[in-house]
């Protein structure tokens, strides 16, 4: 039996090759650590590669492509999904996307010199993994180590996920055949977009959430928009509402909803949250366990009470984001290692929720502003209003500013619409370096882009200050 003498060494041991795993190995071995990644999946990437993103977003161009979503303000053309369409047929592209992005992340780890161990990790003592693989096992010894494992769906133990008809949300895009109707439990951001994907399928879509609003933390003008774009897909409501029992009624399921008529659908879709995947790592030999939710704690500099273990993007929990995930890989090893590269994860960070349509926001929102006493305008330009989103046929679209009275500083951006998502970067671009709103009076903007929003937006913002200024 080997023991921890008998071990590699390492100056870095990284256990799981998602965003934060592969982005912190890269990071650490840039600057000459000996790194180590242990990788208990087939291939790295972590579900934001299989499971998750890039899976779902997959999905959903497939979605607005086939249902002609993009087109019907446009021409006028009908376009209808055969019938016998699967989602096997529907995701054909998953598999190409996540190979392209694997054989990325291996090539970067290789560019690097990081050392890639296929196998389940777990401690036997404070500096000591065992990676147990096909081949048998070995140890690692790691000066540090730091926890990358991400997280899976929580299952909660009174819903039957054995059911063919019932599932998470790594199991929705494994499923064989499109349902007619389809439950989905949970009306976070994962719930939403699944619930629009689906609905743009031509599936039945009925979205129950215990709060009375979907996506609280978006500005409201914003989820206003959204929420009549997703009932125009045909998604139906059922929000404000606790659920009970979930059973197999024949080849339907019904959930029953306390105080209202219970959901009869095809299949359903349990979305109400995550949960972390360190369980299988053995903490207790080294003195560590998860909170309540399944979460590693960490202190800001990303370390463990252990202080030579580190933890990193979602096994610690929120945002759970993978643009976040990554600048924490990188922030947990400059901090151990005293780089000073990169020393914190920036405040400002953006969301981006793959709707249809997309939504994308960063900074204050209206209702954050009037929590803290902010004396803000805002500026909306429409994207009917733009010769883009002409063109393109987005005529819901919206780009809206909040800036602050006093100094006109740009405080935040909220789009919703076709390019959302890369939209919100000029105006995060602005905020992070404290820019005023007339910059966007200033800049010259391609024509016709979406981007020209914001200096229509930005005209209404001083527009609402001129007008205080004449009350």
């Amino acid at each position: 039996m080997a023991t921890p003498g008998d071990a590699e060494r390492f100056d870095l041991v990284i256990l799981g090759c998602g965003p934060a795993g592969e982005k912190a190995a890269a990071q650490a071995a840039f600057f000459g650590k000996r790194v180590a990644v242990v990788e208990r999946e087939p291939e790295p990437g972590g579900a934001g590669v299989h499971t998750g993103t890039l899976p779902s977003k997959t999905l959903r161009e497939t979605a607005i492509y086939l249902s002609g979503h993009r087109s019907r303000s446009l021409y006028g053309v009908a376009i209808s999904l055969e019938p016998d369409a699967t989602v096997p047929r529907l995701m054909a592209r998953k598999k190409a996307i996540a190979r392209a992005e694997s054989g990325r992340i291996r090539a970067n780890l290789d560019r690097h010199g990081v050392s890639y161990f296929r196998g389940a990790g777990r401690f036997t003592d404070a500096h000591t993994v065992e990676v147990v693989g096909a081949e048998g096992s070995r140890l690692l010894h790691g000066d540090f180590i730091l926890l990358a494992t991400g997280s899976r769906p929580r299952r909660p133990p009174e819903i039957d996920f054995d059911d063919e008809l019932i599932h998470d949300s790594d199991e929705i895009l494994t499923i064989t055949q499109l349902p007619r109707s389809l439950t989905i439990l949970g009306a976070g951001v994962i719930g939403c977009e699944y619930a629009c994907m689906f609905a743009a399928l031509g599936v039945e879509v009925v979205l129950a959430d215990t709060r009375p609003d979907i996506l609280p933390f978006l500005d409201k003008g914003i989820v206003a928009r959204l929420t009549r774009a997703m009932e125009a897909l045909g998604v139906r409501f059922e929000l404000g509402v606790s659920w009970g029992k979930i059973a197999r009624t024949g080849d339907r399921i019904t959930t029953e909803l306390k105080g209202r008529e219970p959901l009869v659908t095809e299949q359903l879709l349990f979305a109400a949250g995550r949960t972390g995947n360190a369980d299988t790592l053995q903490l207790e030999r080294v003195g560590l366990e998860m909170d309540k939710r399944g979460y590693v704690p960490v202190d800001a500099a990303y370390r463990t009470k252990v202080p030579h273990i580190l933890a990193a993007g979602d096994a610690i929990g929120f945002p759970a984001l993978a643009s976040v995930s990554m600048e924490q890989g990188r922030v947990a090893v400059c901090h151990a290692f005293g780089f000073e590269y990169k020393k914190a994860v920036a405040e400002l960070m953006p969301y981006g929720v793959y709707t249809i349509p997309e939504v994308s926001a960063v900074g204050e929102t209206e209702e954050t502003c009037r929590e803290r006493g902010i004396d803000y305008v805002v500026g909306e330009a429409l994207y009917r209003d733009n010769a883009r989103g002409q063109i393109t046929g987005d005529l819901e679209g919206v780009t809206k500013l909040v800036v602050r009275a006093s100094d006109r500083l740009v405080l935040g951006v909220h789009v919703i619409g076709e390019r959302a998502s890369e939209l919100v970067h000029i105006g995060q671009a602005v905020i992070q370096l404290g820019g005023k709103v007339d910059v966007f009076i200033d800049m010259v903007f391609n024509h016709p882009t979406l981007s020209e929003s914001y200096k229509y937006a930005a005209y209404q913002c001083l527009g609402a200050l001129a007008a205080r200024g004449r009350s």
